[in-house]
């Protein structure tokens, strides 16, 4: 499909610098079908029905992006896959100044050799020492906030809190699953108590989640993978719903594209552990989701695609027409959309 078809104008204004706060307070546009309605976060359990489960990723956003220097040179990078237990994929800027085999220093005791450049222009990154990575990220790096939010302001302490999810957990992610953002442990009690559940798994979000679709032709777009899992209790109890009459319904792209993963033609979620590169446009059968909750997302984005093949690419059309026309919030600290087909 022709990559035009899913633009549309965006004011800039309409860009989330700050989530809302309580986050269970951002709007949300439901969407059901073909009908459009107003409503907030906390109405969510009267959105649902008693039976389903919603979905939860729950990755850790790691401090990702990493400022040093190599010789006279400024190198910035932001990781984005783990390779090894000492090595990570970045996306390197002033990477012509950047060759295999030369160090970078990080400051504050963090060093690491570049290796291996990709095509993409991403180099392969092995950090030096005994100390666990993670330990070295938190001393040297800050918190990858989206490019759309960091052109704008710089990072501070507040995103510490405000860009992890309650259901944070595994560390790896160097991006959020922006939808669980929303919730607060009262709207999960509520959910409860209307009877609907909630269960986890994991993906780490990779930057090239924000990469722009360069090709002119959805055929033409390369997606980069990112590793996830869902265990065998996890796919049993999804499956049990679903075999119940109730409805699975993802809490953001990253869950529904792990679940539609692992999910076979025959509908049925399998437990999956390995890297997932699916890139959902209009025209895939959905296998494994009936429904899917997610913020609001960039033109010409591989995740306006997803939605659109959710819920027909006019439906999502007209439905962000009237998000921009009402004044919701956009991307990563913006408002929510409850996307049921």
């Amino acid at each position: 499909m022709q990559v035009d078809l899913f633009d549309f104008a965006l004011p800039p204004e309409r860009i989330a610098l700050r989530p809302a706060s309580p986050r269970d307070a951002a709007r949300m546009l439901v969407v059901e079908g073909g009908e459009v309605r107003d409503a907030i976060v906390r109405d969510l359990p009267g959105c649902l029905r008693p039976g389903d489960c919603l979905v939860f990723n729950d990755t850790r956003v790691i401090p990702a992006q990493l400022e040093g220097t190599r010789g006279d040179a400024r190198i910035g990078a932001t990781l984005h896959k783990r390779e090894g237990p000492r090595r990570w994929r970045a996306f390197v800027r002033n990477a012509k100044r950047l060759r295999e085999g030369d160090a970078i220093d990080f400051g504050a005791g963090v060093t690491a050799t570049a290796s291996d450049r990709s095509a993409d222009g991403s180099f392969a990154l092995d950090f030096a020492g005994d100390e666990p990575v993670e330990l070295l990220l938190e001393r040297a790096g800050r918190m990858p906030l989206p490019p759309y939010i960091a052109a704008k302001r710089p990072t501070d302490a507040r995103d510490a809190d405000d860009y992890q999810t309650m259901f944070a957990r595994e560390a790896g992610a160097v991006a959020a699953p922006t939808a669980a953002l929303h919730f607060t442990p009262e709207l999960l009690s509520a959910l409860d108590a209307a009877g609907i559940g909630h269960a986890t798994l994991t993906l780490h979000v990779g930057a090239g989640t924000f990469l722009p679709v360069k090709a002119d032709d959805t055929d033409d777009h390369a997606m980069h993978a990112e590793w996830g899992r869902i265990d065998a209790a996890t796919a049993d109890r999804l499956n049990a719903v679903r075999a119940s009459g109730g409805r699975v319904i993802a809490v953001g792209t990253t869950s529904l594209r792990l679940i539609e993963s692992a999910a076979g033609e025959d509908r049925v979620i399998r437990p999956f552990e390995g890297d997932t590169a699916i890139f959902i446009t209009p025209g895939y059968r959905f296998r494994g989701i009936d429904g899917l909750m997610t913020n609001f997302h960039l033109p010409r984005s591989t995740l306006f695609m997803l939605v659109s093949a959710l819920m027909g690419l006019e439906t999502m059309q007209a439905a962000y027409a009237h998000a921009i026309a009402n004044d919701y919030r956009f991307y990563s600290y913006g408002d929510a959309s409850l996307l049921l087909p």
